[in-house]
């Protein structure tokens, strides 16, 4: 039997156990994915003791995915990103990438959101932000950061190719021509709140909120009754899973299936 699965502290709440575990049914894959929860200071001891014990592939969640960089190959993405969220145990030694930047795209591409030459604002600059925001660069659309402490944005841009930075209080006018919004920040998740001014939105734009509890965020209430495209958090959860998946196992993720064990959890 082939073991994957999540190393976060704590990881009591994740989705990705079913999500991961419907694809191993659908395939027919003699596989089972399970939760780990080292202490903070035994991130590098769990992983080595992953590997010895012949674990195919994890996950990685908070608060780990910065520390992992300096335990595993990372590959460029990852390594521009700052933050490996999966690793793969199939060679020599394990490698790590990120999938939350493909995750968004694939979301995104799902809807049928053009990205090459797009237009895109991304609302936040922490560790979401900084992943959608490389993905979004590198497919070809020009990104603007927007981050409430400005200069925290500037900083971003200035890793990012051609990115931009502003603050919060400029989204109006940023949004006026924008093709693609992305709020990267928590903002909705806990309360009906949003950081995007509902006058700001359009019907020309497409809006993914990676916040996926709840899944119907104000934002994308808002944006919905103005007519613009609306991607759920959900979508990019599902995908960063799917392309996790495909790299551990070289096979195509049964997306339907992944998605219905997802949602009826949510």
């Amino acid at each position: 039997m082939d073991v994957y699965g999540l190393i976060g502290n704590p990881v009591g709440h994740s989705l990705s156990p079913p999500m991961h575990e419907a694809a191993y049914d659908e395939l027919a894959l003699d596989a089972r994915y399970v939760t780990f929860e080292p202490a903070p200071d035994e991130l590098e001891a769990a992983i080595r003791g992953a590997d010895a014990l012949g674990v195919r592939g994890l996950n990685v969640t908070i608060p780990f995915k910065q520390d992992a960089l300096e335990v595993v190959a990372a590959d460029e993405l990852a390594t521009r990103i700052g933050a490996v969220n999966t690793i793969d145990f199939s060679g020599e030694e394990p490698t790590g990438h990120n999938t939350d930047a493909a995750g968004a795209l694939r979301a995104l591409r799902d809807h049928d959101v053009a990205l090459e030459g797009a237009d895109a604002v991304v609302v936040g600059a922490g560790g979401a932000g900084r992943a959608i925001s490389f993905g979004l660069a590198d497919a070809g659309a020009a990104v603007t950061i927007a981050n409430r402490t400005e200069s925290t944005a500037h900083e971003l841009a200035d890793e990012v190719p051609g990115a931009v930075g502003r603050g919060l209080e400029d989204l109006e006018a940023l949004l006026a021509d924008a093709d693609v919004l992305v709020n990267a920040t928590s903002v909705g998740m806990e309360e009906d709140a949003t950081p995007v001014p509902a006058a700001a939105l359009h019907d020309e734009l497409a809006v993914l909120d990676a916040v996926y509890r709840p899944l119907e965020t104000r934002l994308l209430r808002e944006a919905s009754a103005v007519g613009a495209t609306t991607v759920d958090g959900a979508w990019m959860l599902l995908y960063q899973g799917v392309e996790a998946l495909e790299l551990w196992t070289d096979r195509e993720a049964p997306v339907e299936a992944m998605n219905e064990a997802l949602r009826s959890r949510l």
